[in-house]
């Protein structure tokens, strides 16, 4: 199911995207923006919608492949659950559970850099939640510490399943702005453009987290991106360890290898914390609560579960009706209505989808009577996902990653 009338780059968040209602957005980068949404039985989402630059028919397909193995993740905690997508929509969409809590990057701008402890738990819960992501052969690839959450059930990492838009094309440094904020977590194979990294680039992102968990910066930096993806790729310039408590150096510096074959497993990893908890006179089970206990801003808004108040449970009745109306007109084989109007009925004329509605029938009791949507076109998606999958979904240079 397509989306409509997505703000990519600012503006009004649409009301619909997919078959979520959103209610407000979350934040926005260089992928595109996020969106607090609904399903329709009231569970919050995390909802992200993709820069139309992110959308050639190369990357679709790879994304749609790449959801399919997501779906069947399981055995860890620590990767927010990947829910639903679709990448033929306009704009393509997926949708993660909402985790409530406070970004990594948050955390340490406000209280200042963690303890050797609470940085190791950090390093063996993390290693232990991308096992499971690596067991069904996918690969994050996009691992900072924006993209970690911490809240009351300890961190988790978020944005999962953007891996084939991020990659999904070589040359990547060419495009100005493509890798912002993201530069100075990568690892050097993938700033050089290889489409196909391997874990260990997980391996070199999780060292990056952990490095500014401990110390509140990155192993390189600059003033452009260009600047810092310079001394990424150079072998002969090493990642700035520059405040980091010695007893945790070389754990972190052998992620941070420049060669993949040199970084260390996520088992090794989680092996070398745990034996520094217990060099500092602690266990793994007792640092994981200190974590969470030292993280975790009971009085933050984010920290609370959000909940649909009175008018959004509305439009979520209202939303049930229309897809009811939806899976009826696809079983019998008609055509399938584009997503929801505001409440209120507005067409969205801005983005050129017309949505007619029924006459108002006059009821017996005299009371007000819901417009029922009918039906005009088919969304996006649903006419042209069938030729991009035929043309590119099963081509020779679609592969998740090298394993």
């Amino acid at each position: 199911m397509g989306n409509r009338g997505c703000a990519v780059n600012g503006g009004t968040p649409p009301p619909r995207i997919g078959p979520y209602l959103v209610e407000r957005e979350l934040g926005s980068g260089g992928m595109g923006e996020v969106y607090l949404a609904y399903s329709v039985a009231g569970e919050p989402v995390a909802v992200k919608v993709i820069r139309p630059d992110r959308t050639d028919p190369h990357t679709r397909a790879r994304f749609e492949r790449e959801a399919t193995i997501a779906r069947t993740i399981s055995g860890t905690g620590r990767v927010a659950r990947f829910i639903d997508a679709d990448p033929f929509a306009e704009q393509p969409w997926l949708a993660m559970d909402y985790v409530p809590g406070r970004p990594l990057s948050k955390a340490v701008k406000d209280d200042g850099p963690f303890s050797v402890a609470l940085v190791a738990s950090l390093g063996a819960l993390l290693a232990e939640g991308l096992a499971a992501v690596h067991a069904a052969g996918l690969v994050h690839r996009d691992l900072k510490p924006q993209n970690v959450m911490l809240g009351d059930f300890g961190p988790v990492i978020i944005d999962f399943g953007l891996g084939a838009f991020l990659d999904a094309s070589k040359g990547s440094l060419s495009q100005a702005g493509s890798l912002i904020g993201t530069v100075r977590c990568m690892p050097p194979e993938q700033a050089l453009g290889e489409v196909d990294v391997t874990q260990a680039a997980d391996v070199y992102g999780l060292g990056t987290v952990l490095l500014y968990a401990a110390t509140g910066h990155y192993p390189f930096d600059g003033a452009r991106w260009e600047a810092v993806a310079a001394q990424v790729v150079n072998a002969e310039v090493g990642p700035d360890l520059a405040g980091l408590p010695e007893e945790i150096v070389p754990v972190v510096s052998s992620m941070l290898a420049h060669r993949a074959d040199d970084r260390p497993s996520l088992e090794k990893v989680t092996r070398q914390c745990a034996d520094l908890m217990h060099l500092l006179g602690t266990s793994p089970a007792r640092a994981r609560r200190a974590l969470i206990r030292e993280t975790t801003a009971k009085d933050h808004p984010t920290m609370v579960l959000p909940q649909p108040d009175s008018p959004m449970l509305d439009r979520l009745d209202l939303l049930e009706r229309q897809l009811r109306q939806e899976a009826s007109e696809g079983e019998a084989g008609g055509p399938v209505p584009t997503p929801a109007e505001q409440p209120d009925g507005d067409t969205d004329a801005e983005n050129d989808v017309e949505v007619s509605q029924s006459p108002r029938p006059e009821p017996a009791n005299g009371g007000p009577v819901n417009p029922v949507p009918q039906p005009v076109r088919p969304p996006a998606s649903r006419r042209v996902a069938e030729e991009l999958r035929r043309r590119y979904s099963m081509g020779p240079a679609l592969t998740w990653s090298r394993r």
